[in-house]
């Protein structure tokens, strides 16, 4: 089943290749959506496919990058909506 989480990640997030690595790993699982920095230091991940490599996502972001400290992670899960062609940093 196809499913779509709306992510935020806080900690040692930004500045350690974190939004680099979640594209990696969406690429890798053929997941679609993208991941940003936000102001307030936290990343943003905006994420579609199927509901075991989503799940596989989230479980990378609550580990994070090699010199990632992630503090926090909260989902709200969406409806599947098909809006994306693949996985973008932005």
């Amino acid at each position: 089943m196809k499913v779509r989480a709306h992510i935020f990640i806080s900690g040692l997030v930004q500045g350690v290749f974190f939004r680099s690595y979640t594209q990696q790993e969406a690429n890798i699982r053929n997941l679609k959506g993208w991941v940003r920095n936000l102001r307030d230091g936290r990343v943003e991940v905006l994420v579609e496919g199927e509901e075991d490599d989503v799940n596989a996502l989230i479980e990378y972001c609550r580990r994070g990058s090699y010199n990632a400290r992630v503090e926090n992670v909260t989902i709200t899960w969406e409806d599947y909506k098909g809006d994306f062609q693949d996985f973008k940093i932005r």
